[in-house]
């Protein structure tokens, strides 16, 4: 009995390392595409790069395709991606707009990861910051700062769900304060980045609305459009006019301008280091066999200020 009981733990222990060995093996040999037209946005240089640097940890391979604002294109590379029989593709892309591309990724056998995209049953899961929170923030604390009166600009993106959620919960904000007035509701170009075309439409909203107190406030659905009517704003030699100015990302521009005590005032810490490192641990807990039940894995944020600008 007793030989019986040490030959049955050894075989279990020999099964144990063997599973673990071909686990192991399964994701140190993955091959990953990672897909975005957003590239030339900051936060998603930041989350790419965390990923990259996760991944080469795991041993992968990793190609980062960058689309260049191309929507459609994102499409068909997913789909070469998927014919090439990638251990797995990351998308920071709106799963609806790339939907055909995701549905032959399925076909083919390759799991789909959101990073900073959108929920979708086609993709095992999405890790994002909650963009409901990050918004709700920043516009209860422009609906404060302005003692919920005034007119206020904002800049939105509802073609990327993640940002079109902060407009919504925004939106949502302002309209419960019955003195506050959104006069306009911008979406800029975001090919170069964004700043450029937001300062020019925030150059002429400023055209448009010349007098002192016409404009109470911007709040923008991420940085780029902030330091873009910020720029606009001091060019115009309006920044004594008290417009208070908030974004979400906390990049370093923003970061620079909140600690220097003008316009820009506020914005949302994510961890974009944290978004990319959780999307590689939720691939290697899948190439490894687990079944990952979260659609949405959110990732914490911090609302930054002049306050804790420097922490």
């Amino acid at each position: 009995m007793a030989k019986s009981l040490t030959r049955r733990a050894a075989l279990a222990t020999m099964g144990a390392f063997a599973f673990a060995g071909s686990a192991g093996a399964a994701v140190a040999a993955g091959k990953v595409a990672v897909i975005t037209p957003y590239l030339a946005q900051p936060g998603t240089q930041f989350y790419v790069e965390a990923f990259q640097d996760a991944a080469r940890g795991y041993g992968w391979d990793v190609n980062v395709i960058d689309t260049k604002g191309d929507v459609a294109a994102a499409i068909s590379r997913i789909e070469d991606a998927a014919n090439q029989k990638v251990d797995a593709i990351v998308i920071n892309v709106d799963p609806v707009q790339v939907e055909a591309g995701l549905e032959t990724a399925k076909k083919a056998g390759v799991p789909v990861f959101g990073m900073d995209a959108g929920a979708s049953p086609l993709l095992i899961t999405n890790v994002t910051s909650n963009g409901y929170s990050m918004a709700a923030d920043t516009a209860a604390y422009v609906a404060n700062r302005i003692n919920g009166k005034g007119n206020v600009v904002m800049f939105v993106y509802d073609a990327f769900p993640p940002v079109q959620a902060r407009g919504v919960i925004a939106d949502a904000i302002f309209k419960n304060n019955p003195d506050i007035k959104v006069i306009d509701r911008v979406t800029p170009d975001v090919k170069d980045g964004g700043i450029a075309d937001s300062r020019a439409k925030m150059e002429a909203i400023l055209a448009a609305n010349p007098a002192k107190g016409s404009i109470a406030a911007v709040w923008a659905a991420w940085d780029q459009p902030a330091l873009g009517a910020m720029q606009a704003i001091e060019a115009a030699g309006r920044a004594g006019d008290g417009i208070v100015i908030t974004g979400i990302d906390a990049n370093p521009q923003a970061r620079e301008a909140i600690a220097k005590g003008g316009n820009f005032e506020a914005s949302m810490a994510q961890d974009f280091k944290g978004i990319g490192k959780t999307v590689a641990e939720a691939v290697k807990r899948h190439l490894a066999g687990e079944t990952i039940k979260q659609s949405v894995i959110y990732v914490p944020t911090k609302l930054i200020t002049a306050a804790n600008v420097k922490d």
